[in-house]
């Protein structure tokens, strides 16, 4: 298994800690996955992502979405099959299926829509103000000065 040495990182960037058992998932997972059901990852606008897989021949209900603790899980299960078919060839698969997902901090699911055999996953980035930049006032000798900004100037 390849090791990748993250001490580099650590030494000059904080919070990044999560991102070494991220990678490490990462590869462990990719050797396992077994490829079902193919999927897309796409990107939509600045803040805005789309996960399609193909499900060809799953319903609606036999479909499950769930995100917990930053994972986004998609599951597949026939329902059982009361007819009794008999046949020459079967290449639809219908078997089980689960993929997972690492999603970044903020992103969230906005929506589902299966269409056509397809299950899009719709993702939004939304970063919460108190994450957003601001100013900071410089203390200089007992005076408090602060950077305003232009809509702050204008008031």
């Amino acid at each position: 298994m390849t090791r990748i040495d993250l001490s580099p990182l650590y030494r000059s960037s904080i919070g990044f800690d999560r991102m070494g058992s991220l990678l490490d998932s990462a590869l462990r997972s990719e050797k396992t996955a077994s490829g079902y059901p193919p999927y897309d990852i796409e990107v939509r606008g600045d803040n805005q992502y789309a996960i399609t897989l193909a499900v060809a021949g799953f319903k609606q209900s036999e479909l499950d979405i769930q995100v917990e603790k930053g994972v986004l899980t998609v599951r597949g299960k026939k329902d059982e099959d009361e007819s009794a078919r008999n046949y020459l060839y079967q290449g639809i698969a219908n078997r089980a299926f689960e993929r997972k997902f690492n999603l970044a901090d903020h992103v969230e699911v906005s929506d589902a829509d299966l269409n056509n055999g397809l299950l899009t996953v719709n993702l939004v980035k939304e970063i919460p103000d108190a994450m957003k930049p601001k100013s900071i006032s410089i203390n200089l000798s007992g005076n408090v000065l602060e950077h305003q900004s232009d809509k702050e100037k204008a008031a």
